[in-house]
C-alpha cells in the first residue's frame, strides 16, 4: 500500500466559495465603544472592539489596554466609571 495525496474535495472555484462562506459566516462583528460626556456636551471613540461567538476583544484606542470579556456589558462599565462619561457600543454596520 503506498501513501498518496488526499483528493480534492472540488474544483479551485468551488473551494474558493466554500472559504469565503466559512469566513463570513465565522467573522467576528466589529464595534466601538464610544463615551459621551455629560448630556450630548462631547463624544469620543475609546476602543475598537471584535465580538466573536463566546467572548469579545477590545483594544483601546491609545493602544495601552487589551482586554478579553465574556460581553460588551463589562466594557460598557469599565469605560463609564466616571460620574460624567456613559458609554455605549456602536455597531460597525
Amino acid at each position: 500500500m503506498v501513501d498518496s495525496e488526499p483528493e480534492p474535495l472540488c474544483g479551485q472555484e468551488e473551494f474558493t466559495e466554500l472559504v469565503a462562506d466559512m469566513v463570513k459566516s465565522s467573522a467576528p462583528r466589529l464595534f466601538a465603544i464610544v463615551q459621551e460626556y455629560g448630556e450630548r456636551v462631547d463624544a469620543r471613540i475609546s476602543a475598537w472592539g471584535l465580538d466573536f461567538d463566546d467572548k469579545i476583544e477590545i483594544l483601546d484606542v491609545d493602544g495601552r489596554l487589551r482586554m478579553s470579556l465574556m460581553s460588551t456589558d463589562r466594557a460598557l462599565w469599565m469605560f463609564s466609571r466616571h460620574p460624567d462619561v456613559s458609554a455605549e457600543v456602536v455597531w460597525v454596520a
